[in-house]
């Protein structure tokens, strides 16, 4: 018996070790030298304090801000509860809060996602269409032309990935970040 169980737990120390161990320390340096800023987290930093990061949405209350897609996770963007809600389309809970978002957003017809929350609750995206339904009140509160803020946020719509993967989307932690950079 003993024959035979040296040479498995030998193999069980040696393949921990190298593919729990040497391979995923290998990867992450070598995903740290390609993509340092991802690998990082991709931090935002304003004055030289850490603000947020490009890949987690923030909420913005006041109404010089773009609002970012409504949050599922947690007490609003928080990423330690990052998670989809798990109500389907025929949930009443989903339905009842979709339509409250709806009503609270007024003209229609009003862009999926100013009233949907994405599939992690995070997301710090949202469509050009809903940051151009937001341009109006941003503009308003912030003393600024409409054209002005409207060629701000034409600035930071980022396009499809690869040219074809997803959809047109803007950062509305970069775009509110150059907007505080306007004055």
């Amino acid at each position: 018996m003993t024959g035979i169980l040296r040479p498995a737990a030998t193999t069980v120390v040696l393949f921990t070790a190298l593919l729990g161990l040497a391979a995923p320390a290998a990867l992450t340096g070598l995903a740290g030298a390609a993509f340092p800023d991802q690998a990082g987290g991709s931090l935002v930093s304003r004055d030289g304090a850490v603000i947020g990061s490009s890949l987690i949405g923030q909420a913005f209350a006041e109404p010089r801000y773009f609002q970012p897609r409504p949050s599922a996770a947690g007490d609003g963007y928080d990423a330690s509860a990052g998670a989809a809600s798990q109500q389907g389309p025929t949930s009443a809970k989903l339905v009842e809060a979709v339509r409250e978002r709806v009503a609270a957003a007024g003209a229609q017809p009003v862009p999926a996602d100013a009233v949907t929350a994405s599939g992690s609750g995070l997301d710090p995206h949202v469509s050009p269409e809903n940051a151009a339904r937001q341009v109006a009140r941003v503009a308003a509160a912030r003393n600024l032309p409409e054209a002005r803020v409207q060629a701000l946020l034409q600035e930071h719509v980022e396009g499809r990935e690869f040219g074809l993967l997803g959809e047109r989307r803007v950062n509305v932690l970069r775009l509110n970040l150059a907007l505080d950079a306007l004055r």
